[in-house]
């Protein structure tokens, strides 16, 4: 879908006031609530926009180590191992991956022996041939999206 100049002002003022309304957003913009709306919905059908939910902090939900775990499956149970990582709650996400293992998932944990005994699940699971686990020590890069809204917003003006 192409995100047009006034689509990428749109974007950016979710990302930057989330919690503004659909009515302020118009006034801030310059457009009417009904045109607003309509852009909205459009990337929201289109898959722009998934979602409108708060943004949570596993670390504030007494969950600070971040982990990412390299997982190698049995062939032909990779959708088995999806679906039962999909049970498991410390993992906040998970990736099929090309390259070292078969998927790739984000696991957070309350210290580094709860991590293991995540891991020790992980390994457990059927389908499951083994695992490789990075600790990460620091994030230097939040997720964002805005630095990429904004050169999609340039590069449709070119």
């Amino acid at each position: 879908m192409a995100v047009d100049e006034l689509d990428t002002r749109i974007l950016r003022l979710l990302l930057e006031q989330p919690r503004t309304s659909v009515r302020e957003y118009a006034r801030i913009l310059g457009v009417a609530r009904g045109t607003l709306q309509a852009r909205l919905d459009r990337m929201e059908r289109d898959g722009v926009i998934t979602g409108t939910g708060p943004s949570l902090s596993p670390a504030a939900l007494e969950h600070p180590v971040l982990a990412f775990v390299h997982i190698e499956v049995t062939q032909g149970h990779l959708d088995d191992v999806g679906d039962a990582l999909a049970a498991v709650p410390e993992i906040v996400e998970a990736f099929s991956i090309t390259g070292s293992g078969d998927l790739l998932a984000r696991v957070v944990g309350r210290d580094n022996a709860h991590l293991e005994d995540v891991i020790q699940k992980l390994i457990s699971l059927p389908g499951v041939v083994r695992t490789r686990t990075e600790v990460a020590l620091r994030e230097r890069v939040p997720y964002r999206l805005l630095p990429l809204v904004e050169s999609v917003g340039r590069a449709s003006r070119a």
